[in-house]
């Protein structure tokens, strides 16, 4: 089985800091998205992925390279983003015979992966949500097959939403139905979607089973971003890395720490992540995501989301500011 994980996105939702970082990459609880998704996936046994990369690309392909040497990766280039089905559809050469799981470059959730993998028949990761129109939405028979599907319905027959998680067996039909919603230009809001090739299988014999996620975290904006990075912290507990250096200092449980990174005379916690080489003092931080390289002096911040090679000096506020900023409120 390999995955392909389509990455070509400009996450312009969660601008400014997706103008110098694909949306995969950007911090969350101690990792990035993108190792979220990777660790999710090889630790289930896959060990063959594709990337389908655009917007900043060479940075996806230089991150997965360093941190994950053993897998076997491809990377291919999706000049014009034409929607998920597009993205897919340029995965076919590579994928030839193969099944695939198909997780798009946001989507972190916790469901069993090895029973999904195991099944024998193709399947959907799904969850209900209060209002589906902005989702592709699954319409489900009481053996839990899927029946439809539809890309972001005016009137919705079902809150089932698609939450981006899809093992598919009939690739030979998958790349059929794609080059058939291409060629007849079956389109959502101008976009070639993975939703209406599925859909297309279904109407071809494909047998599609639902499965559904035990938690779906929103990585779409800042402030899901953060909400997610404080749900995962609580998860997995405390990670501060050995090399971080704490001087007359509170940590208030859980925050993660990153290497050789120096809080003095602060109080951090809870729900914090603190990147790489970043220097904390005199300061108050919670509910925030500080990236790597970065250096607070005299703030208290929270809800906050700062880049990376940022620096802040003496401010109470609320921030979102992206990488290599500088400012001083002195």
């Amino acid at each position: 089985m390999k995955a392909i994980i389509p990455v070509a996105g400009t996450g312009a939702r969660l601008r400014p800091h997706t103008y110098t970082q694909p949306k995969a990459l950007l911090p969350l609880a101690g990792k990035t998205i993108l190792d979220f998704i990777i660790d999710q996936l090889s630790g289930a046994g896959i060990s063959e992925f594709i990337f389908i990369i655009g917007y900043l690309g060479e940075k996806i392909e230089e991150y997965v390279s360093q941190a994950y040497p053993s897998l076997q990766c491809h990377y291919v280039f999706q000049a014009e983003r034409k929607g998920t089905g597009q993205a897919v559809a340029l995965a076919k050469d590579i994928v030839g015979n193969d099944e695939v799981f198909i997780i798009m470059g946001d989507t972190i959730c916790d469901f069993d992966i090895k029973e999904v993998l195991n099944s024998p028949t193709s399947m959907i990761g799904i969850q209900k949500v209060g209002d589906p129109r902005g989702f592709g939405v699954a319409e489900i028979d009481e053996n839990g097959f899927v029946t439809s599907l539809i890309e972001k319905p005016r009137i919705p027959l079902s809150n089932m939403a698609l939450v981006g998680l899809y093992k598919i067996k009939e690739t030979d039909i998958l790349f059929r139905c794609l080059s058939h919603i291409y060629s007849e230009d079956i389109t959502t809001e101008g976009q070639y979607q993975l939703t209406d090739a599925l859909h297309c299988m279904i109407n071809n014999g494909a047998q599609i089973k639902s499965f559904k996620v035990k938690h779906w975290y929103d990585c779409g904006r800042k402030e899901t971003l953060l909400e997610t990075n404080a749900l995962l912290l609580k998860k997995y507990g405390n990670n501060i890395h050995s090399t971080a250096s704490i001087n007359n200092s509170i940590i208030i449980p859980p925050v993660s720490i990153g290497a050789d990174s120096e809080i003095t005379n602060s109080i951090v916690g809870p729900h914090i992540a603190i990147g790489a080489n970043s220097n904390l003092e005199y300061s108050i931080v919670r509910d925030c995501i500080i990236g790597s390289f970065s250096t607070l002096h005299e703030v208290v911040l929270d809800n906050s989301l700062i880049g990376n090679d940022a620096s802040v000096k003496g401010l109470i506020r609320t921030l979102n500011i992206g990488d290599n900023t500088e400012i001083d409120f002195g």
